[in-house]
């Protein structure tokens, strides 16, 4: 029999549009690495409107700016403190809640059950969430 796995879909709604999520986290991961907006949204799988658009609807729903210019004309973005601090605490809540979800499902089906990050590593700028590696990452 395979281990069976926690998986957690997590985020944060305001209204009717998502405060924050792994999404977003993730997006802001590939800002920090590659400096660049549409590098970023290359990497995840999407197009530079669509992060460009995600990133605002999360700036406008937390009221502040998550990321910044940096350069000359057609320069790069780098993560404000209030960027990094909301991608931190996302994280830190998300594996708060991911452990506590292991806890109580290893207590109710079995002590084999593992999470994510057990499994493999948990989604993260290094693992996009595109349509097509979510549906390769199912049994």
């Amino acid at each position: 029999m395979k281990t069976p796995t926690v998986r957690m879909h997590l985020w944060l709604e305001s209204g009717e549009s998502v405060y924050f999520g792994m999404g977003r986290l993730m997006l802001l991961d590939r800002i920090e690495e590659h400096g660049s907006l549409r590098k970023a949204a290359e990497s995840l799988g999407m197009s530079y409107r669509a992060a460009w658009g995600k990133l605002r609807a999360t700036e406008d729903a937390v009221g502040e700016l998550l990321v910044e210019t940096v350069g000359a004309k057609r320069g790069g973005y780098r993560l404000t403190p209030a960027g990094r601090w909301y991608r931190d605490k996302f994280n830190a809540w998300y594996t708060a809640v991911e452990k506590a979800a292991v806890t109580q499902a290893r207590l109710i089906f079995a002590e084999g059950v593992q999470s994510f990050a057990e499994k493999n590593t948990r989604p993260r700028a290094a693992t996009p969430l595109t349509p097509l590696a979510r549906r390769e990452a199912r049994p």
